[in-house]
């Protein structure tokens, strides 16, 4: 068999194991949009004043290839807490075997490839951890952000902060079309900050086994009411952008068209498994009409969903409110509720509900969340400063429904993405909470990385109800190389779990409390150093796996050995979006049997959203929301405990 027949042969009995694999790889790196976590010293820096150059000016380094004997001592060290003694000298004998054979052969292909492209991963990246990823986005991939809670009062209420939510994205948007938005820095890193130019009128669209990224730049929006799906244009035809006032005159001009809800949702289909869409999509575009309905949702700049009230006022508390929130930013509530007033394939859905639930949610495969996360604060500020109207359009246009025609198929597949959608939003539990004793002033008063010590509470955490370490994955950005992506920080470590043991211990001393915590929270930190300059293990490894794969190269034991498999089941998943408003993220586990957690750290208080799914037995969101602030407690105790031995 040639190396191109054996490369398809094996590419294909892989696929699945690559890609179940991979879920564990990416952000919620879902992953993603998970705002990329930063370590103390390494603070993103954002600011409008800046006379810092623009994103064309830019010139950055390429993406290198880690030498293979740093990522493999490095690689050793991070299974170590998943294998007996036993199993850790088999799995070192293997690496040993792999540094010294077939490793050096796809080490030198790899550094090949990196040498012919500027970023040897963004291209493999796209493709294996997105496109190819055959699950639903929902839930399994695209996250939803909470916004402030609204009260609103009419239908005029929620209209008018709709018009408003929109004309912030315009002005955003033209920020960075005029490249008025300053480079980001990381420490004295420039940020390849080209993923802002992919967020508005991106769309994922379906094909079998791998989909495509269109991207478009056009002056409307895809506005969807009752299941039913509008063309909304945002500039007059003299030229001129609507003011507020009539962008809400054109929004309520889409309800009251749409007053009962659709008997053909086709949003509903966007929810569904990959493959399935992609034969819907195929069936509706044999239509003439479809097509270009189809084409027309594609090409807008964002959808925005006005949803059905989805019962937030009626909760007894703000957790509640909370997670029905995140319900509706993730899923829509099902298709009951809101589930197939969606389009899940745009980058950028912006949700306004009837009784105050407003965000959105999030395709993740063209760009990490940094532009999503600077764009939530520019729309609550925006709001905020509550400016007067813009000059109005001479002429503005009118809203155009958008048809199609559905046959009996496409209806049975309507009705099955209803079930499979159902499936998805009653097996995903949700706790979501404000941890208001102390935020991250606190943890910087111990001269402390906030974000490593909230990942050592959530290993504590873990630990304490599972009583054995937890795979953990947090994402850190490699924008400081050119087309850069993310690299993962394995926030499980030796240290980690002698923390957690030590916190467990009813003898361990508070002094060796302590100590444990500072090591911990230490070696997470210099884990982050190195994974935000793309020296971690994880897309290494994956480089090396995919080289060995398209040159039809025998796969290494490596990568079915025990300390392979059970370091990247990542059952603790985890992101910082580090929103200055009181907003959330939110998402669903890497896993059958993990968690999700999402975190806001602000100055005194932390924003969390968990998950976890409720078929499995020994997982429970509100089981684990319990043991974190469990965690949160017991550290503050030991620092305290600490600053006054020192008086």
């Amino acid at each position: 068999m040639s190396n191109n027949s054996s490369a398809t042969v094996q590419k294909s009995r892989l696929q699945y194991e690559d890609h179940k694999m991979l879920k564990g790889l990416r952000i919620c790196g879902f992953r993603g949009l998970m705002l990329e976590p930063y370590a103390s010293s390494f603070q993103v820096v954002c600011n409008y004043a800046s006379t810092q150059p623009s994103a064309k000016t830019q010139k950055l380094p390429r993406l290198p290839v880690p030498k293979l004997s740093d990522t493999l001592s490095k690689y050793l060290k991070t299974v170590q807490p998943f294998l007996n003694d036993e199993e850790f000298a088999a799995t070192s004998n293997l690496v040993k075997d792999f540094e010294g054979g077939v490793g050096q052969k796809l080490q030198a292909l790899l550094e090949k490839r990196a040498g012919k492209h500027e970023n040897w991963l963004e291209e493999w990246w796209l493709n294996t951890a997105y496109l190819e990823y055959r699950d639903p986005v929902v839930v399994f991939s695209s996250p939803g952000l909470v916004f402030p809670f609204r009260k609103f009062n009419s239908q005029e209420d929620q209209l008018k902060y709709a018009a408003k939510t929109l004309l912030a994205a315009l002005d955003y948007k033209a920020l960075i079309d005029n490249d008025k938005i300053p480079i980001e820095m990381m420490g004295k890193s420039p940020l390849d900050m080209a993923q802002y130019k992919k967020i508005f009128g991106t769309c994922r669209i379906p094909h079998e086994k791998r989909d495509k990224l269109s991207f478009n730049d056009t002056k409307y929006i895809t506005v969807i009411h009752n299941n039913h799906i509008f063309h909304v244009d945002l500039w007059g035809s003299d030229g001129n952008r609507l003011n507020v006032d009539q962008i809400a005159q054109a929004l309520k001009k889409v309800v009251d068209l749409s007053m009962t809800p659709s008997n053909n949702p086709i949003g509903i289909l966007t929810s569904e498994n990959r493959d399935a869409w992609a034969k819907a999509y195929q069936l509706l575009s044999k239509d003439k009409v479809n097509r270009a309905s189809l084409a027309d949702v594609e090409s807008s700049l964002a959808v925005l969903c006005l949803d059905s009230a989805s019962g937030l006022w009626r909760c007894a508390d703000d957790d509640a409110r909370r997670n029905v929130a995140a319900a509706q930013t993730i899923h829509g509530g099902g298709s009951s509720s809101n589930g197939a007033n969606r389009w899940f394939d745009k980058t950028i859905q912006f949700i306004v509900g009837a009784d105050g639930v407003t965000g959105l949610t999030y395709e993740h495969s063209p760009a990490e969340g940094q532009p999503i996360a600077v764009l939530t604060d520019f729309i609550i500020k925006y709001i905020e400063q509550d400016k007067a109207a813009d000059a109005p359009s001479s002429s503005p246009k009118e809203p155009v429904r958008l048809e199609f025609n559905v046959d009996n198929e496409v209806t049975a597949m309507i009705n099955s993405a209803k079930q499979s959608l159902d499936k998805l939003v009653a097996d995903l539990d949700l706790n979501c909470f404000k941890y208001d004793k102390y935020g991250k002033n606190f943890i910087k008063s111990h001269k402390m990385s906030p974000d490593s010590y909230l990942q050592m509470a959530m290993q504590y955490a873990f630990y304490r109800l599972h009583k054995t370490p937890g795979a953990h994955y947090e994402s850190a950005a490699t924008r400081m190389y050119v087309g850069g992506r993310t690299e993962t920080i394995r926030s499980c470590s030796v240290e980690s779990v002698a923390f957690a043991r030590a916190m467990l211990d009813a003898q361990a001393s508070a002094h060796d409390r302590l100590a444990a915590l500072r090591a911990a929270v230490a070696a997470h930190k210099d884990y982050t150093v190195q994974a935000l300059q793309g020296f971690g293990v994880d897309r290494h490894l994956l480089g090396l796996k995919l080289t060995a794969i398209e040159n039809g190269i025998e796969l290494p034991k490596l990568y079915s050995d025990p300390g392979y498999v059970r370091s990247a089941h990542m059952r603790i998943s985890t992101s910082q979006v580090a929103c200055k408003c009181d907003g959330f993220m939110c998402y669903g586990p890497l896993v059958a049997d993990g968690y999700a957690t999402c975190y806001n750290p602000r100055d005194n208080d932390v924003n969390f959203a968990t998950a976890a799914f409720a078929a499995h037995p020994a997982t429970a969101a509100a089981h684990y929301r319990a043991a974190l602030e469990h965690a949160l407690r017991d550290m503050h105790d030991v620092l305290l405990h600490a600053a006054r031995s020192k008086l």
